[in-house]
């Protein structure tokens, strides 16, 4: 294979693997193909729940026809015995000929292993194709596996005037329908979704992904509610047996609304406060031990304001739209100034794009 074939191959690789983004935590989703000639004889993704892997699901497909071809797959196969047999074992059983990897896994039970395991059986080995999409695409895992907590993306839309939303927390549509489709399919993309609970009591949010046919994929949803006031007749609490709810609260609370709210199928989780609520590094590291790898945040102001503050933003996404809300709207970061975010060097813009009336940049950790 040429080098632009290998580039061209781990495209689609990784193509696959974003497919199941959402989907199959607490392992990553991984994306492989299997080539022989040119030909793809076989590609798949990371099923639901993490197994089986994509490399197994490629070579079943293939068949007899491995034996000799090229199999791309996005992160390193694994080398150990979990619920499944290593991949690295079944790659060299089907007798392929080499293996193109994008990236070594920082999972301490693989961390090279698997790579070794393929040379050690004579197998061709290149590592390091797309290696700066892979990296993104397995960010979560790769922070969860590393430091004990998702990758955190923050969602923000802006009116012209820098609000997001009316004085009084009045309802306002900020943003057109190309923005909403494109957060409902990052919704489906993330493992979990984060609000705080004033957020919750103004707006009565649903927090799902409401794309045509794709309501399975809704993320869990996840709500700072210190003091445990978040409502049972409210659409989370009515829904926590539909889509799973986690409540973080703290040590307070009135023990009969957690028992109300466990009765609607919700789940409290206690973790230690701060003087500004729930601490969000017990939050995270929680929702890591938990298999949580992609956590997206929708806000409110100070909630927003805290992931930026704490430096636990590893990715903004800021929508800017042509509406004007005016002066007594809602500030993004409650009392940090947007240039926490767009001057700040611990960002850097990563991508840019028109979507219908509205724009959206990007940041990522510089």
């Amino acid at each position: 294979m040429s080098e632009s074939d290998d580039h061209r191959f781990m495209q689609l690789a990784l193509a696959l693997g974003r497919r199941g983004l959402g989907r199959t935590w607490p392992n990553p989703s991984v994306g492989s193909v299997v080539v022989k000639d040119g030909v793809v004889l076989g590609r798949a993704w990371t099923h639901d729940g993490g197994r089986p892997h994509a490399e197994t699901q490629a070579l079943a497909q293939a068949g007899a026809q491995a034996r000799g071809a090229t199999l791309y797959v996005t992160l390193e196969p694994c080398s150990h015995y979990g619920k499944t047999p290593p991949c690295a074992d079944a790659i060299v059983a089907a007798g392929v000929a080499r293996v193109v990897s994008a990236i070594e896994d920082p999972n301490p039970d693989v961390g090279g292993r698997g790579h070794e395991r393929i040379r050690a059986a004579g197998v061709a080995l290149d590592v390091g194709v797309c290696a700066e999409e892979a990296r993104h695409d397995h960010a979560g895992h790769i922070r969860r596996i590393t430091e004990g907590r998702p990758y955190v993306t923050l969602k923000l839309a802006l009116s012209s005037d820098e609000k997001i939303g009316a004085a009084g927390r009045r309802p306002v549509a900020i943003t057109g329908e190309e923005v909403r489709n494109r957060v409902h399919m990052f919704r489906a993309q993330s493992d979990a979704i984060l609000i705080g609970v004033g957020t919750a009591l103004a707006d009565d949010p649903q927090l799902n992904c409401r794309l045509p046919g794709m309501e399975p994929r809704s993320p869990v949803r996840v709500i700072l509610d210190r003091h445990l006031r978040l409502p049972r007749d409210g659409y989370l609490a009515r829904t926590a047996r539909k889509h799973p709810l986690w409540i973080f609260a703290g040590s307070g609370g009135e023990p009969s609304n957690a028992t109300v709210l466990a009765a609607e199928g919700a789940e409290i989780i206690r973790v230690a406060e701060t003087e500004q609520g729930v601490d969000l590094n017990a939050v995270l590291q929680e929702l890591g031990r938990r298999g949580i790898s992609r956590l997206m945040v929708e806000g409110g102001a100070r909630v927003a304001a805290s992931f930026v503050q704490r430096d636990l933003a590893d990715e903004i996404w800021l929508y800017r739209s042509p509406v004007t809300i005016g002066a007594d709207g809602i500030a993004p970061l409650d009392r940090l100034p947007l240039a926490a975010v767009t001057q700040s060097p611990r960002y850097r813009v990563r991508a840019s794009e028109t979507l219908g009336r509205d724009t959206l940049t990007i940041y990522e950790r510089a």
